[in-house]
């Protein structure tokens, strides 16, 4: 096995601050169109893909020039990322995703960017730099979210065991037995697994599956779950779905009670992590809008309120005109906006992203996406320089600008250029620059 592959000196490599600084003031034309996408998830996070190589490989397939993972709590797989992107002369975004509470929020019943859970928001990081290995504080801040995410899931996975036994279906299945179901599926190290409820839902699905004939599984299922299963019997994913569905959502009978870090936490980590703490927005991707967002202008005044400069959009769960609204009244309040596909259900859709129904996204909309993508890749080239990027460390908008507006343009141009230049460096093609 050969070395692993530099990710953040490969982007070191790229150029020195000041020369791509240089590159950018004498190449606007390069802030041009891009096929980007900040936000997917990779195995051994739950995930539409067998393997990494694969999900470059497809990227590539579709002409992405920019691609970004944003797992959850671990940072193993991100060497081969970076790797297998390099190799296509695609240009890699490094993320985090993170769960917290908002205490006050919940306490009113506010549904945030989650729609069954009031308080419960979803937090991203984008272009982090400090995870080969994180920072000590940071490093702490992920232990802690491991250990109460893997005592929750070995409960449920415990009462889901016991649910199915009582049915007359031995399972033997435990947190260990599972962990190991995923590193032998993906072929990766057991410590790396951070397991999810996607996890334990395809495990049981498939424990089932060994166990129940198709003719019998419809009625059984129908016993344990107290309502008769919608899916087919054959129905590998969807029967997936309605475990979690009917087993394993607040109120349900394998149902455990979440314990997230504060938002102060979770901000923390990502600015530790040296990133832009980004607000994936849900919008009509739940009917009704969830209190947080509606209307925009006041989801807008929120965010800001919490020293978040950054949204993200999953277009795919959005219906265009909610885009068409959304989006430039995000941007147009001195926010850079991205879009992602996340990818972490076994459905494979499109790496570029649509809005609902394959919709394609407006032009207008499109570039506002594409320099959000620029910006973010600015911000983390310069933070592996130890620069200030996009923001601070505190989280605060670079003071070296004196708007929005100008700060904005001025890290798309940079974006543009590393890109270019890495892309240049990797032997890509630069068709749409």
């Amino acid at each position: 096995m050969g070395k692993p592959f530099d990710a953040l000196k490969a982007l070191r490599d790229t150029g020195a601050p000041g020369r791509m600084w240089t590159l950018a003031g004498q190449a606007r034309n390069l802030a041009g169109p891009l096929a980007a996408n900040t936000h997917i998830h990779l195995p051994p996070n739950f995930s539409a893909f067998e393997s990494v190589g694969q999900a470059v490989a497809l990227a590539a397939e579709e002409g992405l020039g920019v691609l970004g993972a944003t797992n959850y709590y671990d940072f193993g797989v991100y060497a081969e990322f970076a790797g297998e992107a390099a190799r296509r002369g695609i240009f890699p975004l490094f993320g985090v995703e993170v769960i917290a509470l908002v205490d006050d929020l919940k306490r009113r019943g506010v549904r945030v960017n989650d729609p069954a859970n009031p308080g419960k928001m979803y937090l991203c990081g984008k272009g982090i730099t400090r995870f080969a290995p994180p920072a000590n504080r940071a490093e702490a801040l992920l232990a802690g979210i491991r250990r109460s995410d893997s005592k929750r899931i070995a409960a449920m996975i415990a009462r889901l065991e016991g649910i199915f036994r009582d049915h007359g279906v031995e399972t033997g299945l435990d947190e260990k037995a599972v962990r190991v179901m995923v590193a032998r599926r993906i072929g990766c190290p057991q410590e790396t697994v951070t397991l999810q409820e996607r996890h334990v839902a395809l495990a049981f699905q498939e424990a089932f599956f060994e166990r129940v004939g198709t003719p019998e599984r419809r009625v059984l299922l129908a016993d344990i779950f107290g309502v008769p299963p919608q899916a087919q019997a054959a129905d590998r994913v969807g029967l997936q779905n309605e475990i979690r569905m009917h087993l394993m959502k607040a109120g349900k009978p394998a149902f455990v009670e979440e314990e997230f870090p504060a938002f102060d936490e979770a901000f923390g980590l990502i600015l530790e992590l040296g990133g832009i703490p980004c607000y994936p927005t849900l919008a009509d991707g739940t009917s009704p809008v969830c209190e947080f967002e509606k209307p925009v202008e006041a989801l807008v005044d929120s965010i800001a309120a919490r020293n978040i400069h950054c949204a993200e959009f999953i277009p795919v769960r959005n219906d265009v005109s909610v885009l068409e609204r959304y989006v430039p009244a995000i941007r147009a309040a001195g926010l850079v906006v991205t879009a992602g596909t996340e990818h972490n259900t076994l459905k494979r859709l499109p790496l570029l992203p649509t809005a609902s129904g394959g919709v394609s996204i407006p032009p207008e909309v499109q570039a506002i996406f594409a320099e959000g993508a620029r910006v973010v890749a600015a911000h983390q080239f310069l933070s592996v320089y130890g620069e200030c990027g996009f923001v601070d460390d505190e989280g605060r908008p670079n003071g070296a600008y004196d708007d929005a507006e100008e700060r904005i343009g001025a890290f798309s141009r940079l974006g543009a250029a590393v890109i270019a230049r890495y892309r240049q460096t990797y032997g890509a093609d630069e068709k749409e620059h």
